[in-house]
């Protein structure tokens, strides 16, 4: 069933990197008091080893997001390899106070007995997946940020039950592994890493051995080197039934990205005028939607479709 572009919702999905606590506190603070989102999903997602970064300040945080009428929803670990995190998970999924966000199929023995959504860390490749997703508890699933438009239109097609959102910007997240290649790449090691990706807030570049630059190390996540940018597509997407678009912080100003990305959204801003705008708000990494198009994932399709 199609949405109405104008009725279509942003939502702020967690920062996967590691930024010091003052300022991941005060991104969410402003997050807010100025961002046009309405719902926003907060919590360490990548390496449990950082959580202790964002715990002073998370009841501060979730206060002042729901002060400022945001649904927060908190966010699960994208990989559970130890006892505490299982621990966590479980603690989390027994609190009914806040909606959780599953990024692991681990979280869903945790999460049968109530209500939650699915990340888009989780493989939703298909329209029988989301509704078996549905039928267990799920209200939304932000689908993964590789899938191809033909394929999101077949999820969409065949009503799941619940709302879909897609990747809408960011760098999208690839892989994650047990082991920390971010660590690794500057002399560390995992359990004793010194939290070196902190000295790289969006990111550590990868590059081919023809120096080009292809992913982005983060912690024991891989992520692009582009920045999957929707703008054009979001008319296209919400014709085919999305109701909600994620924007994926970045170390850069998310503020005026949400605004850019809701005037689209409203009608007030033209699609190509919206991608400059984008483009000089965060000028780190080129932008790209060829996930949507079938091609490589990097490629930026000029011809999108029109908001």
């Amino acid at each position: 069933m199609a949405v109405k572009m104008e009725d279509a919702k942003l939502t702020l999905g967690p920062v996967y990197y590691l930024w010091e606590g003052e300022k991941w506190r005060d991104f969410y603070f402003r997050i807010a008091d100025e961002a046009p989102v309405s719902r926003v999903v907060v919590g360490e997602t990548v390496c449990s080893k950082r959580q202790h970064f964002i715990e002073p300040y998370m009841a501060d945080v979730i206060e002042r997001l729901e002060a400022a009428g945001k649904e927060v929803v908190l966010s699960t670990y994208a990989l559970v390899t130890l006892n505490r995190e299982v621990r966590q998970i479980r603690d989390m999924a027994e609190d009914l106070t806040y909606m959780v966000e599953a990024n692991d199929l681990s979280a869903l023995s945790f999460l049968k007995d109530r209500a939650y959504t699915v990340g888009p860390l989780v493989n939703v490749y298909n329209a029988p997946t989301a509704r078996l997703l549905c039928q267990r508890g799920a209200t939304a699933i932000c689908l993964p940020p590789e899938l191809p438009l033909s394929s999101i239109e077949a999820i969409a097609a065949e009503k799941p039950g619940l709302d879909l959102e897609v990747f809408a910007f960011g760098r999208t997240p690839l892989a994650i592994s047990a082991r920390c290649a971010h660590a690794r790449s500057k002399g560390k090691i995992k359990d004793n890493c010194q939290f070196v990706c902190k000295d790289d807030p969006d990111g550590l570049t990868v590059r081919t051995l023809d120096r080009q630059p292809f992913l982005a190390l983060n912690g024991v996540q891989t992520v692009s080197h582009t920045c999957q940018a929707l703008l054009g597509e979001m008319g296209g997407l919400a014709e085919a039934g999305i109701a909600r678009f994620r924007l994926s912080p970045q170390d850069c100003d998310m503020i005026a990205v949400s605004k850019i990305y809701r005037a689209v959204l409203d009608g007030r801003t033209e699609t190509g005028a919206a991608l400059e705008q984008l483009r000089a708000v965060y000028p780190a990494a080129p932008l790209s939607n060829g996930f949507l198009y079938g091609k490589e994932g990097a490629a930026f399709v000029a011809a999108a479709r029109s908001a």
